[in-house]
């Protein structure tokens, strides 16, 4: 469930910590007092649009944190899978910084993306409105309603449909790529023969091209490197001057040995220099062994030379890299093969593209028998609920009609609610009947009859109110009662009925304050003690003005809603 919410800097919120319970959570307040901003700020933390001019003026950043409880094994371990870190208790706070032009977002103290934080909010919690409830006359979200009820039975019937799915379309568009007239088969078996035989001819080697390329530059350089060995040669005793290392290091030898039985500590440095006269005496040979086989033979250099434009024209043509002109080159043996026996090939995929049409419908059949079935049992449990909404002679059905030419990944279905609302009239599509009113009673006769199968623990409704009153408001009251008996439910509404209900019930309202002697206007939520219901409920009932016949009125309301409750 949603602990709290803690906004800062946003709209006209300085700073508001709201704590939720459990059950049904009213929000309510005058037109105007900032009842979006609340959804809004949930939104936005949960990875919604973020825009700098939602910042209180004044504030460098606005600042949202969300906390919830989590002890739904099924949600926690969705929460593993995404790496997500929760506490021990099952703590998790998402918080989102709204700067100029960025944002950071983190869940559990860790840096994560707007999108990641999306992909929580489908795990953690249901937020609807208006918008939401006109998606129920788009015949899509019909389908996406009826497979989220028959998810148990059909999760592995349409993972198993997506795989032969896949494979279907894929031997459909390797039939399509070989669709191939003879001139066309004839050109590209050539080409394929020709680049086959241009990269055998090569007889590449892996690692071919980096020991060429070594040697090339050595022989490219060889006149630089003979130049300073000679020096080198020179400097170390290799030539006739009496300055080189080798004499130097050779009459320091002498005159220490002529000492060195004079003091002890001279034998030391004496070792020392030998070591270094023999070190010198083999770099001498070696450096000298190099010069005699430093020699630069034309012949050799050009097959190098040759060799490398063979192999980069190679790598330009079929790949950056031997690897990849030997792979080229595999494809191409196996292309060519493919057109060389062509109608072979074919026959295959014919046979192929058969095989995977018929596993395809045959799954497609046993999701329609799935949603069919199901479709009448949600049918059901949907016109008893949207009796209990005050639709008195009201009809459901769901229309499951699968279509051969509609395979797809999904199925081959096409699902679409119908409805009748007054008796003696026809069934007819949700979208030519349902009013705005009637919309939202629908969803929330969906959220009741689904409820059992959602782990979703957190269900958030803006205005789920619109377009009701009177009689009907008290059903819609009595269902979200029934709801918030296993769900947290937080409800903003415009209606006293669906008020009196509340568990918990904050009331939303603007303030004037002074801020650094300026004016200015703030949004406050405040949680309503017992005693200050009624008089909220009052002003809902009657205006500004609040009556003793309206105070009376919303007591009364109080007692109702309390009984339907203990019932």
């Amino acid at each position: 469930m949603l602990y709290s919410l803690h906004v800062k800097n946003l709209a006209l919120i300085n700073e508001q910590e709201i704590e939720f319970e459990k059950g049904l959570n009213i929000m309510s307040g005058e037109t105007g007092a900032g009842k979006s901003v609340i959804i809004g700020s949930v939104n936005l933390a949960l990875g919604g649009k973020a825009d700098s001019g939602m910042i209180r003026t004044g504030a460098d950043y606005a600042l949202i944190e969300l906390t919830f409880g989590i002890k739904d094994e099924a949600q926690l371990e969705r929460l593993k899978e995404l790496d997500i870190p929760v506490d021990d208790d099952g703590t998790l706070i998402l918080q989102r910084k709204i700067m100029e032009g960025r944002s950071v977002c983190k869940a559990g103290g860790e840096t994560v993306s707007a999108k990641q934080l999306r992909e929580l909010s489908n795990i953690l919690i249901n937020i609807h409105g208006q918008n939401d409830n006109q998606e129920l006359l788009h015949k899509k979200k019909h389908l996406m309603i009826l497979d989220d009820y028959s998810k148990d039975e059909l999760t592995p019937l349409k993972e198993k449909c997506e795989n032969s799915y896949r494979a279907w379309k894929n031997v459909l568009k390797e039939l399509e790529e070989t669709n191939l007239d003879e001139r066309e088969r004839t050109r590209e078996q050539d080409l394929a023969s020709f680049e086959l035989e241009e990269i055998d001819k090569a007889q590449l080697r892996l690692g071919e091209d980096e020991d060429l390329e070594s040697k090339y530059r050595r022989m490219v350089n060889s006149q630089k490197i003979a130049q300073a060995a000679n020096v080198a040669a020179e400097a170390t005793g290799a030539g006739d001057t009496s300055d080189n290392a080798s004499e130097l290091i050779g009459r320091a030898v002498r005159e220490l040995s002529s000492v060195s039985s004079y003091d002890e500590g001279m034998a030391d440095l004496l070792d020392q220099i030998n070591d270094i006269d023999n070190l010198l005496s083999d770099f001498r040979h070696s450096l000298s062994a190099y010069i005699t086989e430093l020699e630069f033979d034309p012949q050799f250099f050009q097959e190098t030379e040759d060799r490398l434009n063979t192999i980069n024209h190679l790598k330009d043509k079929y790949g950056g890299s031997i690897e990849a002109v030997l792979k080229y080159r595999d494809e191409k043996e196996a292309e060519l093969k493919k057109l060389t026996d062509l109608g072979a090939y074919r026959e295959k995929l014919l046979s192929d593209e058969k095989k995977y049409h018929e596993e395809t419908l045959e799954i497609c059949k046993k999701i329609s028998d799935v949603r069919k079935e199901n479709a009448k049992k949600l049918s059901e449990l949907l016109k008893n609920a949207l009796v209990d909404l005050n639709f008195i002679d009201v009809r459901f059905e769901i229309n499951v009609s699968p279509s051969e030419d509609k395979i797809s990944a999904d199925g081959c279905d096409d699902v679409e609610f119908m409805i009748s609302t007054n008796p003696g009239e026809q069934m007819r599509p949700l979208d030519s009947v349902a009013s705005g009113g009637e919309l939202s009673r629908i969803m929330l006769a969906l959220k009741t009859v689904v409820a059992d199968k959602d782990e979703i623990d957190t269900l958030i409704f803006d205005e789920i109110d619109a377009g009701i009153s009177g009689q009907t408001a008290w059903k819609v009251s009595e269902k979200l009662g029934l709801l918030a008996g296993d769900h947290q439910i937080i409800c903003i509404t415009h209606l006293p009925q669906i008020a009196a209900m509340a568990d918990t019930h904050y009331e939303i309202k603007k303030e004037t304050t002074d801020e650094n002697g300026q004016e200015r206007t703030v949004t406050r939520i405040n949680k309503l003690p017992e005693n200050e219901r009624a008089t909220e409920l009052a002003r809902m009932l009657g205006g500004a003005t609040i009556t003793d016949t309206a105070l009376e009125n919303a007591k009364d309301m109080i007692k109702q809603a309390e009984k339907v409750k203990k019932r």
